[in-house]
């Protein structure tokens, strides 16, 4: 089980039931210092599945390269991130898709309810980093638009270990103002939340496949 001090939490989330401990604690972080990590965000019946069907639909050539910016502005950009995505369609996503879409949904309720941030939707894809991949130090909110509120990563690997790298880094202040880091491994069933525009974040070179669900809970412009 991952463990962390600043701004951590231990408290399990069942299938499609936010737990109401689960729910203060993460509240209190988005409140507080900004972000917490849920180590057991999804059980094994959950996310394995999840992930084997993500695997399943990158092997029939279902993800494609990410690229950086959006809209007009959007590049593939090999040297700041290199891995491959598929983005899940809120209109027609697998059942597997659809009960995650429903846990998001609950918090994203929960979440509203206590801190009144006008959530109103979300967007989110599968993030695949091959052997060797990274994504530099960037920040979720696009230049141009600042709908992404709350990042939410869910993590879909077995048994990550720390020389496997893949670490997601977040930076942050330290008590005296000066920058310091976390590094998070991205263990199955494990999920990171934050403050989307006020964590510059990159994920470390992985040295062996990297699974994720990555998603936004979005606010109007």
């Amino acid at each position: 089980m991952l463990s962390l001090t600043t701004g951590s939490l231990h408290s399990p989330l069942n299938d499609c039931a936010v737990p109401e401990a689960a729910i203060e604690t993460i509240v209190d972080a988005l409140n507080g210092p900004g972000w917490c990590v849920i180590p057991d965000f999804m059980n094994p019946d959950v996310w394995e599945p999840m992930a084997a069907e993500a695997l399943a639909l990158h092997d029939d050539g279902g993800f494609r390269h990410a690229g950086v910016g959006r809209g007009e502005s959007f590049q593939i950009r090999p040297g700041i991130r290199n891995d491959r995505v598929r983005w899940v369609d809120p209109l027609a996503p697998t059942q597997i898709q659809q009960d995650y879409l429903v846990r998001i949904e609950k918090l994203r309720l929960a979440i509203n309810c206590d801190l009144m941030l006008g959530l109103f939707g979300f967007e989110g894809h599968f993030a695949l980093y091959p052997e060797g991949s990274f994504y530099r130090r960037h920040l979720d909110r696009f230049a141009n638009a600042s709908h992404r509120t709350v990042t939410c990563i869910a993590y879909l690997n077995e048994d990550w270990q720390p020389e496997e790298g893949g670490s997601l880094r977040i930076y942050m202040p330290d008590a005296k103002g000066a920058e310091t880091h976390v590094d998070i491994m991205p263990q199955g069933g494990s999920a990171v939340i934050f403050l989307s525009g006020e964590f510059e974040h990159e994920v470390l070179p992985a040295h062996r496949p990297r699974l994720s669900l990555t998603g936004w809970y979005l606010q109007r412009c």
